[in-house]
């Protein structure tokens, strides 16, 4: 498809479902985003779409800095996060430098419109206990095969749920122990596989062929039971099964897991520089954040092991004060 075949297909310049197909329709061909990616972008769109009808504004070109305010208030008030309006709001950015650039409209009615902040949370993590839990089912079931090869990938490598869903066969060099992901924003980049998540990836791969169903030629590395690449949305339910079936507790789903990377080998390289670069993070202040847990952590073993820090004193404060008899 041309770009002027794409442009044609807006029915009228700026009707929301129209634009929204269009715009999306550039972010697959000239773009080349991912699905996943898209995926986001078409839902961010259309709840703002959403919102902004339920303002009485009924296309693209209604939409001003007022409005868009109005809605990202209500959106936040609603509960959702500034992290995520950030998102949302960028995503409306570019549909407007797109529309404005083919001539649609001529301003760019959230050019100026700041997402709200957010207080800045620490990820949650697991603890190595629990990793060692959640790895510790046995059998040579296919699935749970195919489960723990897929987790412990994520686990050993740090990787996003959209980067191992797209893990092909031959993504894994199996004898150098590497494996190549790409990121966001199409960056590759090569990470080292530990010993026991090559091990479980080496036994799922003799079952693999049971989940073929025909589909000789599929490269997928990690496919479901129909033959199909994995989804997300299965992943994120496989994990909450296995999680259920070895007793943890914590609401598990697969981007923990790469906090839980981060944050145990933060504490035991202390390397910061080295995991911005296994996590892909283009800026270091991203990472910066596993540096609190790191502190966190410590300040648990000074609680715990210093005599003067103990809140179990073996004289207390109100006893010191007290005058001798």
């Amino acid at each position: 498809m041309t770009k002027n075949e794409v442009i044609e297909k807006v029915l009228g310049p700026v009707a929301f479902e129209r634009a929204i197909e269009v715009f999306c329709d550039y972010l697959t061909i000239e773009k080349r985003y991912s699905p996943h990616t898209i995926s986001n972008y078409r839902r961010d769109l259309e709840e703002v779409a959403s919102e902004l009808a339920k303002v009485d504004v009924t296309d693209w070109s209604g939409a001003n800095a007022f409005n868009m305010r109005t809605v990202i208030s209500r959106q936040h008030a609603a509960g959702l996060s500034g992290r995520s309006l950030a998102r949302r709001l960028s995503a409306v950015r570019s549909l407007f430098k797109y529309l404005i650039r083919h001539k649609h409209i001529e301003v760019n009615p959230v050019a100026d419109v700041p997402a709200p902040k957010d207080h800045p949370g620490l990820p949650e993590t697991l603890q190595i206990e629990d990793i060692q839990r959640l790895f510790a089912l046995k059998g040579d079931d296919a699935l749970l095969l195919r489960d723990r090869a897929l987790f412990e990938l994520i686990y050993s490598c740090g990787l996003r749920l959209a980067e191992v869903i797209q893990l092909d066969v031959d993504s894994i060099d199996m004898q150098a122990g590497m494996v190549q992901v790409v990121g966001k924003g199409s960056k590759a980049r090569n990470l080292p596989v530990g010993k026991a998540a090559l091990t479980a990836v080496r036994e799922w791969k003799t079952r693999r062929a049971e989940f073929q169903k025909g589909a000789a030629t599929d490269l997928a590395l990690f496919l479901s039971k129909r033959g199909t690449r994995l989804s997300a949305r299965s992943v994120q339910q496989r994990l909450k099964t296995l999680a259920t079936r070895t007793g943890i507790s914590h609401n598990v789903y697969p981007h923990l897991l790469r906090h839980s990377f981060a944050s145990h080998l933060l504490e035991s390289s202390g390397d910061l520089r080295a995991v911005q670069e296994l996590l892909g993070h283009a800026d270091i202040n991203t990472t910066q954040i596993y540096t609190h847990l790191d502190f966190q952590h410590l300040a648990r073993v000074y609680e715990k092991s210093h005599p003067r820090a103990s809140r179990k004193r073996l004289i207390t404060d109100k006893e010191a004060k007290a005058p001798a008899k």
